[in-house]
C-alpha cells in the first residue's frame, strides 16, 4: 500500500469535525452545512478528486427539518467484545458496540447502535466520541446508496441528541480512493430519513 492511500485510510476512519454538536436548531443545521461546503472546498481537506473540486461549489442537502433531531434514549452496553468492522475495502478497523438509541420517528419505533473506534478513542479530543453509521429508505433513492453517518458524542445521562440534519456521507461517496465503514445490517432504518446530505452528483 503506497503512503498516499495509507493517509487516505486514517483520514477517513472518522470525519469528526464536521457534526460535534450537543444542540439542535436551525442556526446549528446551517453552520454545519457551511463548514462542511467550506471543507470539501479546500484542497487540503477535501476528500474530492482534483476534477469534481475544480467545479465545486456546495454540497446538495435535504431542507433543514427540525422534525429529524430526536432525543433518543440511550443504553449503554459496557460488556461488549470489540469487533471488525466491515469496509468498502480490507480494511478490517476495530471499534465496539457503545450503547443502543430508541427513538420515535415518523411514527415508527426505530433502534440503532452506537459505536467506539478504538484507534480513536486512543487520542485525547476524541475519547468522547461515538459514530453512528445507518441507512434508510433513501439509501441509493436520494441519499449515497452505501449510507450515511453521524458523529455523537457520550451523553453524560440516558439520553441522547441526534441530529439527523447532521448525516453525512462517507468519503467513500466521492473517492473510491478511500476506505469506509460499512453500516452494520442492524442499523437499516425502515423510514425514510429526508435530512442531511443527499447523494452526490458528479
Amino acid at each position: 500500500m503506497n503512503y498516499s492511500l495509507k493517509i487516505l485510510i486514517i483520514i477517513a476512519v472518522f470525519s469528526f469535525s464536521k457534526a460535534f454538536s450537543q444542540q439542535c436548531s436551525k442556526e446549528t443545521s446551517l453552520a454545519y452545512q457551511k463548514q462542511l461546503n467550506k471543507e470539501y472546498a479546500s484542497p487540503k481537506e477535501s476528500p474530492l478528486i482534483k476534477k469534481d473540486l475544480k467545479k465545486f461549489k456546495s454540497l446538495d442537502f435535504y431542507p433543514i427539518d427540525m422534525a429529524y433531531c430526536i432525543e433518543a434514549k440511550f443504553v449503554r452496553t459496557p460488556n461488549e467484545k470489540p469487533f471488525e468492522m466491515a469496509t468498502t475495502t480490507a480494511r478490517k478497523p476495530m471499534y465496539v458496540k457503545y450503547g443502543e438509541v430508541y427513538f420515535t420517528l415518523q411514527g415508527k419505533e426505530c433502534k440503532l447502535d452506537v459505536f467506539q473506534s478504538l484507534d480513536l478513542v486512543k487520542q485525547e479530543k476524541y475519547k468522547d466520541a461515538l459514530f453512528l453509521p445507518f441507512t434508510d429508505f433513501t439509501s441509493g433513492n436520494g441519499s449515497y446508496g452505501g449510507g450515511r453517518y453521524i458523529d455523537l458524542k457520550q451523553p453524560k445521562g440516558n439520553t441522547i441528541l441526534i441530529d439527523f440534519n447532521t448525516a453525512y456521507n462517507p468519503y467513500c461517496a466521492y473517492n473510491h480512493a478511500y476506505s469506509c465503514p460499512v453500516p452494520p445490517q442492524q442499523n437499516d432504518l425502515k423510514v425514510e430519513v429526508k435530512a442531511g446530505v443527499k447523494e452526490y452528483r458528479h
